[in-house]
């Protein structure tokens, strides 16, 4: 298992996400770095397979597939209660 931690400043200002590798999949912390604010895979520097996404309280916000960076098939949007609200097709 990898473990990498980041809380690095970019120039323009902007500090990054704290994040963790862990068996492959990258997982992105809120600014209170506490709660996951996203977690997929990267492979050459850009997201594939499947990833998804979470607001502070936890809850699921959306998810979707990514092929080497583009985002593909059924992508999903979640209300506030992480109850499914809306569902796009991405095109290949």
């Amino acid at each position: 298992m990898e473990n990498e931690k980041c809380d690095m400043i970019h120039t323009n200002g902007v500090k990054e996400k704290a994040l963790e590798v862990i068996d492959g999949y990258t997982i992105k912390y809120h600014a209170n770095g506490k709660t996951i604010w996203s977690k997929g895979k990267i492979i050459e520097n850009q997201p594939d397979g499947y990833w998804e996404w979470y607001r502070t309280n936890g809850t699921i916000k959306r998810s979707g597939y990514f092929e080497m960076g583009e985002p593909v098939g059924e992508w999903v949007t979640y209300d506030s209660k992480g109850e499914k609200y809306k569902t796009t097709q991405r095109k290949n």
